[in-house]
């Protein structure tokens, strides 16, 4: 399909919508198969609130609307369908186009018409926002090149196999890059709701939004994902199960013994399968994952270090302190003395990225770690 026929399918050779036609925020959002609900209700219910007073919900400063090609509604990943409110239309009547990402793994998200609609738009100069997995749809179509791409943690491993050629950005809530924006999702798209609230109707009226949804304040784009898990790439199915145990249970964390008996496994074997997958022991990988874990919430939260030490699995503050030191070379206080908050930190060396400085076995996770995996052998005389 050329570009002339895409012009004229949406919105034709004629000029442009007035501009005092338009709201001074105007969104068209556009949702894939088997998309996620997070990524779509923050977002519009922000708009909603920042559109009128009180809790009228009337499109006055805000407009926004949810198109499709077509007239059966759209099944997000939880089962819930949402039908369009209008056919794909003129992408010149918005000031962003949004696409509502989720499922990767599920079938085609969009289908060719709304694709060609997606090139349009980007030949009009609308701005293309990418939430969710809706980074991976731009990115497939040609419309991220040369331009820096968020994608959560968990989707991280995704996008590098299917995109070697484009480099994602997995430690920041979202990313602004001239006319795409991208956002890992989650709780992240009400920030990124904030933010163009702010842009374009105020800061006034982007905090009175926030406050009204119960939330403090918005969190810049620089703000670091939630921490990720810190595992390597694994392949023998006990371990990836242990790692996973060990995820769950950080807080309350579990003997070596408890791991063995719901894996299965002798603890001789399991330690030797351990150590060749990973190259330290079950026991110290925990204790590493769960100082991690204390490290992140020292530089990314206000709470206390007995509070930190508590949700990092340990039972005194002295224990937590006495540990980090070892690991750190440095005390929980120094950490929290010294952190720079994220939205002051340096923008050209993300929070993340700092991090990893002081640990260099710090690694980006893979999703596939968190998947259930294969049903394992109970055979304990078997060795992988």
């Amino acid at each position: 399909m050329g570009k002339t026929v895409e012009y004229r399918r949406f919105g034709g050779s004629g000029p442009a919508p007035r501009q005092e036609e338009r709201a001074l925020l105007s969104v068209g959002f556009i949702l894939t198969n088997n998309f996620t609900l997070t990524a779509l209700a923050p977002f519009i219910d922000a708009l909603r609130l920042a559109a009128d007073e009180g809790d009228r919900s009337r499109q006055i400063r805000c407009r926004w609307t949810i198109m499709g090609s077509r007239a059966e509604p759209v099944m997000s990943s939880c089962g819930i369908g949402v039908a369009r409110w209008e056919p794909l239309t003129d992408p010149r009547r918005f000031d962003y186009v949004v696409v509502v990402g989720g499922l990767l793994h599920a079938g085609p998200q969009l289908d060719d018409e709304t694709l060609a609609y997606l090139r349009a738009a980007a030949s009009y100069g609308v701005t293309l926002v990418g939430v969710c997995t809706g980074s991976f749809v731009l990115s497939r179509i040609g419309l991220m090149k040369n331009r820096r791409c968020c994608v959560s943690w968990y989707h991280h491993r995704d996008f590098v196999e299917e995109f070697p050629d484009l480099v994602p950005v997995a430690d920041q809530l979202y990313v602004v890059d001239r006319d795409r924006i991208t956002c890992s999702g989650g709780a992240g798209v009400a920030d990124l709701a904030a933010f163009l609230i702010e842009r374009h109707l105020g800061r006034a009226t982007a905090q009175k939004t926030m406050h009204i949804l119960l939330i403090d304040k918005a969190r810049p784009a620089s703000q670091s994902q939630p921490q990720p898990p810190t595992m390597v790439e694994i392949t023998n199915d006990r371990v990836r199960r242990a790692l996973l145990l060990m995820e769950q249970h950080i807080s309350d964390p579990l003997s070596v013994e408890e791991i063995v008996h719901r894996l299965s496994v002798s603890t001789r074997q399991f330690e030797r399968l351990f150590r060749l997958a990973v190259g330290t022991s079950p026991a110290t990988y925990y204790r590493a994952l769960r100082l991690r874990y204390g490290h992140w919430l020292l530089r990314n939260t206000k709470r206390s270090v007995t509070a930190i030490a508590n949700e990092a699995g340990f039972a005194d503050c002295a224990h937590f302190s006495r540990q980090f030191r070892e690991l750190f070379g440095v005390s929980p206080s120094d950490v929290r003395r010294n952190a720079v908050p994220d939205a002051e930190a340096d923008p050209h060396v993300s929070p993340l990225a700092a991090f990893r400085r002081t640990n260099a076995n710090s690694l980006l996770p893979d999703r596939r770690l968190f998947e259930d995996p294969e049903p394992m052998v109970r055979d304990t005389a078997q060795v992988d």
